[in-house]
């Protein structure tokens, strides 16, 4: 929650409220649940005409927003979707969305940012292995005759099936003993690629997930040859440009976790407020009191972390990165503890089917190990502090 909101970014607000109202009901979310999409009809299509998928994109492509900070922008219409657990690749397509406005072909923006950015397709990132921790570099890229040859398989990939472009940050290229990376003028860090989900050896799988509202699936790469004209930015010298991607994706992540989170404890209040036991409201027992302000505590303190992480994104600070994994730390720990807690004010009714908390526990859970888990994230922290230390 970003206070300092200009008139423009309240009718933003405003209209996605308005939107996601028609579209995200929790009856609809139930029944999206059981689809294989998980999307309601043109979802892709309405969202962007809203401008989802623009805000990162220049002008001079096709996109813009409205207040000319693009991130700050997401991260209301974010918070907003986390709030009524919206479905779709709202995280990844506004990834891949940046990644070609920054370091694409111009045949890469004209036929695949341009379908991106109208929600013609549907593209979404892979780039971490099945393990669950996130480490960039599951699939490996070897040149061969004429490009490169894919390898590997990356999981928790979002709506993997229903993807049509998928954007693949490999590990450090394989070089054949006749041509070095050094020799190639190459830098010997990692590489993206922008591969069309019917490539020959490319194979999407739905994975079952915790989550009932969004898509995940595991996409394998069998000896998938790629073009060199597929490569976004420069061969092994993606790095920077993956940080930077990790960096949007956490603070959109984050600020959908921030909606989700705020919209559960309201719930909870005012549940606290209307049940009476003992003839009284439950809210007004001492220990019911105690569980609820450290629940808004919580709350308010994530709100304020995520407002840091995207204003220390949007300005493209030093210690951005840094600030980011903060955010996800902090949020995808709190997010499960007022999950929990939530549960404990609602007693049995809040452990049925039929009620809406297991909705946000299941996408809050998720989320929190989405891009990397908090603990992993701890120690991502002290690995920047030990590289500026050392610099």
């Amino acid at each position: 929650m970003d206070l300092e909101r200009t008139n423009d970014q309240e009718l933003l607000r405003d209209t996605a409220v308005k939107f996601i109202k028609e579209t995200g009901d929790p009856v609809t979310v139930r029944a999206l649940s059981t689809t294989t999409t998980g999307m309601p009809e043109k979802y892709l299509q309405r969202t962007a005409d809203l401008g989802w998928y623009a805000m990162l994109v220049p002008e001079a492509f096709g996109g813009g927003s409205v207040s000319g900070e693009g991130l700050r922008d997401l991260a209301i219409v974010a918070e907003e979707r986390g709030r009524a657990l919206q479905p779709g690749p709202f995280v990844p397509m506004n990834v891949v969305a940046t990644a070609l406005a920054r370091r694409g072909t111009d045949a890469q923006r004209d036929e695949v940012l341009a379908s991106i950015v109208a929600g013609e397709t549907l593209a979404t990132w892979a780039v971490v292995g099945t393990s669950g921790v996130w480490e960039p570099g599951a699939v490996r890229a070897t040149a061969t005759e004429g490009g490169f040859l894919l390898s590997g398989t990356c999981g928790a990939v979002q709506d993997a099936v229903c993807a049509e472009w998928l954007l693949v940050t490999a590990g450090t290229p394989v070089w054949p003993a006749r041509v070095s990376a050094s020799t190639a003028g190459m830098s010997g860090g990692p590489t993206q690629f922008l591969v069309p989900a019917s490539a020959t050896g490319v194979e999407a799988t739905a994975l079952e997930g915790l989550d009932l509202t969004q898509r995940f699936g595991t996409v394998s790469f069998r000896d998938v040859f790629v073009p060199p004209s597929s490569v976004v930015g420069e061969v092994g010298g993606a790095a920077e440009d993956v940080e930077h991607q990790l960096q949007i994706a956490l603070v959109l992540s984050v600020s959908e976790a921030i909606g989700a989170m705020d919209a559960l404890f309201e719930m909870t209040r005012t549940y606290s407020i209307d049940r009476i036991a003992f003839g009284r409201p439950i809210g007004s027992f001492q220990g019911v009191k105690y569980q609820l302000a450290d629940m808004s505590l919580a709350v308010q303190a994530g709100m304020a972390i995520a407002t840091a992480a995207t204003r220390a994104v949007q300005a493209g600070q030093p210690d951005a990165g840094e600030v980011a994994s903060m955010a996800k730390a902090w949020v995808g720990d709190a997010a499960i503890d007022i999950a929990q807690g939530c549960f404990q004010v609602f007693g049995g009714i809040g452990f049925t089917w039929e009620h809406d908390s297991h909705l946000y526990l299941r996408r809050l859970t998720m989320g929190s190990v989405l891009f990397g888990s908090p603990d992993w994230h701890r120690e991502r922290i002290c690995q920047l502090h030990d590289i500026e230390v050392r610099s």
